[in-house]
């Protein structure tokens, strides 16, 4: 009953913080974390140190005395992380939301994220998805979901408010998408439920995104395997970050229902992961468009752009897992005259690379293995005979 007064009271106080935000948003145009003023949060809070990070420009985190932390998002948006059984400051900025631990029933619309919490053995502070079971990839996701202690609560853009209040939701973790449908935020706002939109998409470096998790170690008091969880990662890619340039080319696609081809743009982290694994991705032309990481191209222009590439590399997550290079070609008959399906450098990818975001480094080191011959060492993609 006590935890249950505490999570109403919290509610409370975010529900007026909301109002605040709400009516003083402009004041967050010209703020930048790099000039960021931690002493300036409360006269009642004392800065200790702010989190080390190694690839990531997305977030910071300020610590200070007594277990606080603030949490800064490059949009501007700011939370207070408080302690248990501790209270927000009386004169904390009204721009900033305070989050009250422990982080409990998470309504997790990131779908990116659930890999961190799996990596950080954090799932049971999670208590509603808006993917369904046969959504997600993740075998621990799937087995919470078939269980019941994840519960499936309406897509991101029409959430189950009645489920999610009922269960005492304390965080609905959001990717950039839920600013299609901002009516969405501002009802749970209303409601009382704090929103944290996950920019970690956004990171320039691939293992600026999984350093994600160690703000999510933050969240739910698993820093410490957090910490873990990313030192083997940036192990993994350490261990071929220094090795030269290879020359060789490389196409990532699948084909669509309609026959057409959906290849990554080059500033997609995709390409960039294939760059830093010694490859060069073959359609350095398809830039950003400000809308999309992907762009869907006719048979006749992919054919075109990629029948010479060096290594074939097909995305398995829209239509499954090809089981021969016949399967491919089955697709259209185009293929049989590609150099890599003539030289036999056809892969495949194992798992939906987008939700396997605690495995970035190691997909980086798969794809230096591949481009140097080692296809006895791979995890997350497989040749095609």
């Amino acid at each position: 009953m006590k935890k249950k007064r505490s999570f109403i009271g919290c509610c409370i106080l975010c529900i007026l913080i909301g109002c605040f935000v709400t009516a003083c948003g402009s004041s967050q145009e010209s703020f930048s974390l790099e000039n960021r003023d931690p002493s300036s949060v409360s006269r009642s809070l004392n800065y200790r140190s702010s989190m080390e990070l190694d690839y990531a420009q997305e977030f910071s985190v300020d610590y200070y005395q007594d277990g606080y932390s603030l949490i800064s998002i490059s949009d501007g948006t700011q939370y207070l992380l408080i302690p248990e059984g501790k209270k927000a400051p009386e004169d904390l900025g009204e721009d900033i939301i305070p989050l009250c631990q422990p982080v409990e029933n998470i309504y997790l619309a990131a779908s990116a994220v659930m890999d961190m919490f799996v990596s950080v053995d954090a799932l049971d502070t999670i208590r509603f998805s808006s993917l369904q079971k046969d959504s997600w990839y993740i075998e621990p996701a799937k087995q919470a979901m078939e269980t019941g202690s994840i519960l499936y609560a309406g897509k991101y853009s029409a959430p189950d408010y009645e489920q999610i209040l009922n269960g005492e939701c304390g965080l609905a973790i959001e990717n950039t998408m839920i600013f299609h449908t901002p009516e969405v935020k501002e009802q749970l706002a209303k409601f009382g439920i704090p929103v944290f939109v996950d920019y970690s998409s956004y990171e320039e470096h691939p293992l600026g995104r999984t350093e994600w998790v160690k703000l999510y170690g933050l969240l739910t008091g698993r820093e410490e395997e957090a910490q873990a969880a990313f030192a083997s990662e940036k192990k993994a890619f350490e261990s071929v970050s220094g090795s030269e340039q290879t020359g060789k080319t490389v196409a990532f696609f699948y084909v669509t229902a309609s026959g057409q081809v959906n290849v990554r743009r080059a500033t997609d982290y995709l390409p960039k992961m294939i760059e830093m694994a010694g490859g060069k991705y073959i359609f350095q032309d398809t830039g950003d468009d400000g809308t999309s990481s992907t762009m869907s191209m006719e048979m006749e222009e992919f054919y075109a752009q990629a029948r010479d590439a060096d290594y074939i590399i097909y995305n398995s997550t829209i239509d499954g897992e090809l089981s021969s290079v016949e399967d491919l070609i089955a697709k259209n008959p185009l293929f049989s005259n590609f150099r890599a399906v003539q030289d036999k450098n056809v892969y495949c990818t194992s798992k939906n690379l987008y939700q396997s975001t605690m495995e970035l480094g190691s997909i980086i080191a798969d794809i230096h293995n591949m481009l140097n011959g080692g296809n006895d060492n791979l995890t997350y993609i497989y040749k095609l005979e």
